[in-house]
């Protein structure tokens, strides 16, 4: 009876009360049943005493092979149950690997040992199997924010989890949805802007007949590069034309370090019509607008650094640059100077003040041309003034400040930056002459209060860091210098700017002009001399422009002592280094660089300085051939194709040197 009993061990939903309950009735109204019949007739009894006890019977023995029948589906289902995370762990595409603490494989499932080259893996350190999967682990046990990762294994691609108090690898089988992934990535659409850069100035002087041949030359170039990548080509007007591709595409034109440009200078040379590139192209937003709109901005962006490049950015990205190996062409038309003249002018309507400021440690070309603005602005009627304070600036500013209160001109010219802080109001506009990059202008509280109403003028190329939405941009890469620039708007103003600008105010643009272009040796055009023929016909002297240029002793030592330093870098470059404890003027580090320059065989020099306690400054020249401003943008400075430089902060000058020697050999790799 125990033995039934123990075998009787009825599963948890037999034992339910209401089953039982159920149970219990149907016996008590059988027994009822009975004890009626029995009162009826005893023959009825008896035959309802024997369907009473066939009841009792059949009840119990239904319970027990009821209890029976469902002990044995639960077995059978635990054991499949089991026996399914036994061949899951062993078919499915789920690598498990075990490790112990010393990080050798304990087991691995047969499923993951199918992707590892050795067969004989226990007792195998995890990093003699796969280096990679062991620096994972390593990540994984140091950085517990370190999540699943994507790696490749025998050509499949896993999703892998790491459990290191367990020590339990998981390897995923994903291979199927990371190549959909990489056709998405590959397949999105990328939007070009392409751009002629000096078009209309060769139209003007050429004939039907060879302006006909070169835009068909164009066509066919252009046409002929696209199709080598599978990417189509729509001409919207005489000069620009609209590229469609694909991801995939895009990055074999990037491998290609696009060539069309390269190609379409060269043969345009050939043919007496030097033509350059500007490309924008944007890709990586869902919507087609934004990719537009980030298409044109790049394409503004390689027109600012001088054309003849491409720019390749999605939004919020930062920039890819290709090309920009030529010097910016000079435009043989004025017809930009004078409508930029004209839009100052009315800008400047209905303004209550004009503040005017450069860049840090401001040079001549950037006071000049601060000048210049201040003379246009009071013609109109324009309260107006150049934000520098006077008792902190360069030699040679300071000996112009000195002969303009000598001289009792333009006393109050310079304003102090908290005063025009405090006198600037919604109604006031700021002018940034000789740079765009909002990190370098003198006043960076002036430029927060008023950057919404900004207007820049500037020579550099423009870089990525740009104010946003400015009300006007004048960037001419190919001008020497911003001096120039303003001086042809001053041509344009009333009865041709004269009595806009005195004598000594003339002599101090023309000495911009000369500090820029190196003496008129670098980057001058016909515009140039122009420029400086306007001015001394206004009244601008030589011989003072001299005095303002003058170097005194202390600093002729400090740039000979730069010199001697000179080591080369390689066979063209050359470097210049101070001294550690020993804080150099930026304009005599630029200086010295220039004076390397002149030396036989450099074709770039780089001086290292520390301007201050806390910055090393690295100034940058070159003939043209390389182009020092990608070099520099490299460390996050900026400039011109030949004249560039960057402020480090918080380095040693031995730490600058290797950013330096490093963004070089970056540089000599894209260019090889």
């Amino acid at each position: 009876m125990k033995d039934f009993l123990r075998k009787l061990e009825l599963p948890a939903f037999i034992k339910d009360s209401r089953l039982t309950a159920s149970i219990i009735i149907i016996l008590a109204l059988s027994l009822l049943g009975t004890i009626i019949g029995f009162i009826i007739s005893p023959l009825y009894g008896v035959a309802m005493l024997l369907l009473f006890l066939l009841t009792c019977i059949f009840a119990v023995y239904g319970t027990y092979v009821l209890a029976n029948n469902a002990n044995n589906y639960a077995a059978n289902l635990s054991y499949r149950i089991k026996r399914g995370e036994q061949e899951a762990m062993i078919k499915m595409p789920l690598g498990i690997l075990l490790y112990d603490k010393d990080e050798q494989i304990q087991w691995v499932n047969p499923y993951l040992q199918l992707y590892l080259k050795n067969k004989d893996l226990i007792g195998s350190s995890i990093k003699s199997v796969d280096p990679e999967l062991y620096e994972y682990i390593q990540d994984a046990i140091t950085d517990k924010t370190v999540q699943s990762k994507i790696i490749e294994l025998d050509n499949h691609k896993f999703q892998m989890i790491v459990q290191d108090d367990l020590g339990v690898v998981y390897l995923l089988d994903v291979t199927k949805y990371v190549n959909i992934e990489e056709k998405y990535q590959q397949q999105r659409l990328a939007i070009g802007l392409i751009f002629i850069d000096n078009y209309d100035e060769l139209s003007q002087a050429m004939s039907d007949e060879n302006l006909t041949d070169m835009s068909s030359y164009v066509q066919k170039a252009l046409n002929s590069y696209v199709k080598k990548f599978h990417a189509y080509l729509k001409r919207i007007d005489e000069d620009h034309f609209i590229l469609l591709t694909h991801m995939a595409d895009l990055k074999k034109m990037e491998e290609d370090k696009f060539s069309i440009l390269d190609k379409v200078r060269k043969d345009s040379s050939r043919r007496n019509t030097p033509l350059t590139l500007s490309i924008g192209i944007a890709f990586g937003s869902e919507s087609l607008n934004e990719i537009a709109k980030q298409a044109q901005s790049n394409l503004d962006l390689a027109l600012g650094r001088g054309g003849d490049q491409v720019v390749v950015r999605q939004p919020g990205e930062n920039a890819h640059f290709y090309g920009g190996k030529s010097n910016p062409m000079e435009k043989r038309t004025r017809v930009r100077a004078r409508m930029v003249s004209q839009a100052v002018e009315e800008l400047f309507k209905g303004v209550d003040h004009v503040f005017v400021q450069g860049h840090r440690n401001p040079d001549l070309d950037a006071i000049g041309s601060a000048i210049g603005i201040v003379k246009i602005a009071q013609i109109h009627g324009v309260d107006a003034h150049v934000v520098l304070d006077t008792g902190d600036v360069n030699y040679d500013v300071g000996r112009l400040i000195a002969k303009m209160k000598d001289a009792g001109v333009d006393e109050d010219m310079f304003m102090a930056p908290n005063e025009a802080l405090n006198k600037a109001t919604d109604d006031s506009l700021l002018v940034l002459t000789d740079h765009s990059k909002f990190s370098i202008t003198y006043d960076q509280d002036l430029y927060e209060r008023l950057k919404s109403r900004l207007i820049i003028i500037d020579h550099h190329r423009r870089g990525e860091e740009f104010p946003e939405n400015p009300m006007l941009v004048y960037i001419e890469p190919y001008a020497s210098s911003t001096c120039e620039l303003v001086t042809e708007m001053i041509e344009y103003q009333p009865q041709g700017g004269e009595g806009v600008l005195n004598n000594l105010e003339a002599s101090a643009m023309l000495a911009g002009i000369t500090v820029d272009s190196k003496e008129f040796s670098l980057r001058t055009g016909t515009r140039t001399f122009d420029a400086a023929s306007y001015l001394r016909s206004i009244g601008a002297n030589s011989s003072v422009v001299g005095e303002l240029l003058k170097e005194n002793i202390n600093n002729y030592l400090q740039r000979s002592h730069l010199v001697s330093t000179i080591e080369m870098i390689n066979s063209t470059m050359a470097l210049l280094m101070g001294e550690e404890d020993k804080i150099y003027d930026p304009v005599i580090v630029a200086q010295a660089a220039d004076t390397a320059l002149s030396l036989e065989d450099v074709e770039a020099s780089f001086a290292i300085a520390r301007r201050s306690k806390d910055e090393v400054g690295i100034s940058a020249r070159s003939t043209g051939k390389i182009n020092v401003q990608i070099i520099m943008e490299k460390l996050g400075g900026g400039g011109h194709l030949s004249n560039a430089a960057v402020q480090l902060k918080d380095v040693s000058l031995k730490e600058a040197k290797e950013q330096l020697l490093n963004a070089i050999d970056e540089y000599n790799k894209e260019n090889e």
